[in-house]
């Protein structure tokens, strides 16, 4: 007998992985990037209060972090104007759509989702046995209305939309999606994405009453605040909901600095705005390279923009190897139409050049096939 024993799910599952990170990529080619610009990262990174406040936890780190999160949880509430009983914190959206997926999804369990979105949310899915229903984006848009259909259809007991989008940094309004709630069909829930929403115009984010028990917002401080590698972010939703991810979650799973620097983070308003602000020059800037190259980019909402190259994703699966080679790291959205784009993070301006320059020759390279 072969050890360990598997389950019949976890053995008929392929070996995959959502994302290849930049440091597996520079271990294969032998060499670190000039630019790291493919992850969505916050290149402009945190608040310096959340530097010292992580570096004064640091000597208390002996201690696991407090399992109720209550600084932070109480520190988000006011922020947002709920109570703490509507917000759990966890490792990252990525952590806690895999605890949301373990509490509502078992083997055979309709979930919708869009064609070519966040691929982590479908490894969730995919690894509790639930069967994934998907829709294409509509103008390099999420689709609200046909999500909607798709699960009235199915009968899915999830409904998964990020606003903004990724991979396309395109948007909805918050009340447009607010209004397509009422055609959620019953005992579905709609998990609303909203990593990128510090970055997106005024009434992006979803107006909805706390307590309604439809939808469960995902939010990070992994984007604008600049800490995706504390791994810290958190959900809100009705408190029933709530209270049950404790049945499920790795209550120490946050560590003790995460939740300092989350805090400190939070409170420092005037680096939000800093950070905002350079990620609009940034977006600006990308645009700029693109059209100077001939090509089209696109309207985005985050911190990050994607560039249409004019083909189809043939060509731009060459010009990000062509832009990998000449140590500049990009992605590209991984279903068609969107894959005829490339994926550009927000940066400084120096860290764009090394972009700037390598794009014409790995643009020219992918055309002549």
């Amino acid at each position: 007998m072969t050890f360990p024993r598997y389950t019949p799910l976890v053995a008929a599952l392929p070996s995959t992985v959502p994302f290849v990170g930049p440091e597996t990529q520079e271990r294969e080619r032998g060499a670190a990037f000039d630019a790291r610009l493919g992850a969505n990262e916050n290149t402009f990174g945190p608040s310096p209060r959340a530097i010292d406040a992580m570096q004064a936890a640091a000597g208390d780190v002996w201690m696991y972090g407090d399992a109720q999160s209550h600084d932070l949880r109480k520190a988000l509430a006011a922020e947002h104007g709920v109570r703490p009983e509507h917000i759990v914190v966890g490792e990252g959206i990525d952590g806690l759509l895999g605890y949301l997926v373990r509490l509502v999804v078992g083997e055979g369990d309709a979930v919708v989702t869009s064609e070519g979105a966040y691929p982590t949310f479908n490894y969730h899915v995919s690894g509790f046995g639930g069967v994934l229903h998907k829709v294409p984006y509509r103008d390099d848009r999420e689709d609200p209305e046909a999500l909607i259909e798709k699960a009235r259809e199915v009968g899915a007991k999830l409904v998964y939309i990020a606003n903004p989008d990724n991979p396309m940094g395109s948007w909805h309004s918050g009340a447009d999606l607010l209004a397509a709630l009422d055609r959620l069909p019953e005992g579905c829930l709609m998990i609303v994405d909203e990593a990128y929403v510090e970055c997106a115009p005024e009434g992006t984010a979803l107006p909805v009453q706390p307590d309604d028990p439809r939808v469960i917002r995902m939010r990070t401080f992994s984007k604008v605040y600049g800490m995706a590698g504390a791994r810290i972010g958190y959900a809100l939703a009705a408190p029933d909901l709530i209270r049950a991810f404790d049945k499920v979650r790795n209550h120490f799973g946050i560590n003790r600095i995460a939740q300092a620097g989350a805090l400190a983070a939070l409170e420092d308003r005037d680096w939000l705005a800093h950070v905002q602000g350079e990620i609009a020059t940034a977006r600006d800037r990308i645009g700029q390279i693109a059209r100077d190259n001939g090509l089209t980019p696109l309207p985005s909402a985050t911190n990050f923009v994607a560039i249409d190259c004019g083909g189809d994703g043939a060509l731009a699966a060459r010009v990000v190897a062509g832009l990998i080679a000449r140590g500049v790291f990009v992605r590209m959205p991984f279903a068609a139409p969107q894959n005829r784009c490339i994926r550009v993070s927000a940066a400084p301006a120096e860290t764009l050049e090394f972009f700037a320059r390598a794009l014409p020759e790995a643009l020219a390279e992918a055309r002549e096939g």
